[in-house]
């Protein structure tokens, strides 16, 4: 899949797709549904199925404290969409610049002349340009005066609900990963790199690949049994995700003792599902009662996992 990573790179050879904008975050069910529609018009018009997505999202520039938690970065956003079908991703630099561009340019400069759309699919709740004025209604007058066409999408419906990024927060704040899982059509992980941390696993007899989240944060936390799946294998573990407060930790980050495994993974991409939630993360009084609880969250996790 192709990836532009900002409008000035787009080149003419880009011109003429089918289009969709969002944030795509979390890649669920709904969003699925709109790709195959994506793809769906670009096979009949001859096109590239091509998404745009903000980077950063726009929420986290306009109110950067109170921005919801990513469920997934870039990096994830890619490979998923790129699994559906997905030929081409273009990826917004989302600034302030960007943000005040009125609503006429956006779809002139860069919709029309840059992208030289066919087909646009978008949510009818979907605003752009300046101070939001951008809308559907306004898409469509502009459709019909530069020759492309646009359509909405209807929210996909799971069991009489509608499925979002945000539903699927909220399923994860309340352990729901049942539920979760329906809604993305695959289990929850985090994907990342594994970085040298402070060796305190270590120490304490627990060993752990550690991945830190950088920007991001955990839309979860506490202690999971995980699944970790590597370049070439599948293991097993126990998962901490959070701060930990124990040993005055700061910024949040994930770290996998993994069963039965003494192999080198610092540098490898990893990805770490969430198989179960066994309990939220706690600050102990000491770090012999932080071991002996890492000792029991092990057992309990191993436990699960002999029942899978």
């Amino acid at each position: 899949m192709q990836l532009i990573r900002g409008i000035h790179n787009i080149q003419a050879e880009d011109h003429g797709c089918v289009l969709t904008i969002g944030n795509f975050d979390g890649v669920h069910l709904g969003h699925a549904r709109v790709i195959n529609a994506l793809i769906k018009k670009a096979k009949a018009l001859k096109c590239t199925p091509t998404v745009m997505i903000f980077e950063p999202q726009p929420q986290e520039l306009f109110s950067p404290q109170t921005a919801p938690a990513r469920l997934t970065r870039l990096r994830d956003k890619y490979f998923l969409l790129k699994q559906l079908g997905v030929q081409r991703l273009i990826c917004v630099n989302f600034h302030r610049e960007f943000a005040n561009k009125n609503a006429q340019e956006f779809i002139e400069g860069l919709l029309v002349k840059q992208l030289g759309i066919k087909h646009l699919i978008i949510g009818d709740d979907f605003r752009f340009g300046k101070n939001r004025i951008g809308d559907f209604t306004l898409l469509k007058q502009a459709g019909d005066q530069f020759n492309f066409s646009v359509s909405d999408t209807a929210s996909f419906k799971l069991e009489d609900c509608r499925i979002s990024s945000t539903q699927i927060r909220n399923a994860l704040v309340h352990d729901k990963l049942d539920d979760v899982e329906k809604m993305l059509g695959r289990a929850y992980s985090i994907i990342g790199r594994v970085f040298h941390g402070d060796k305190r696993g270590r120490q304490l007899g627990f060993p752990t690949a550690n991945v830190l989240l950088k920007r991001r944060v955990s839309p979860i936390s506490g202690v999971y049994v995980v699944k970790v799946n590597t370049i070439d294998s599948r293991f097993y573990g126990v998962a901490n995700i959070g701060s930990r407060p124990t040993v005055s930790g700061v910024r949040q980050q994930l770290e996998v003792h993994i069963f039965n495994f003494n192999a080198d993974l610092y540098g490898q991409t990893i990805e770490v599902v969430m198989l179960k939630k066994l309990r939220n993360e706690i600050k102990f009084s000491s770090i012999d009662e932080l071991t002996k609880q890492i000792t029991q969250d092990s057992e309990q996790a191993k436990t699960f996992v002999q029942s899978l």
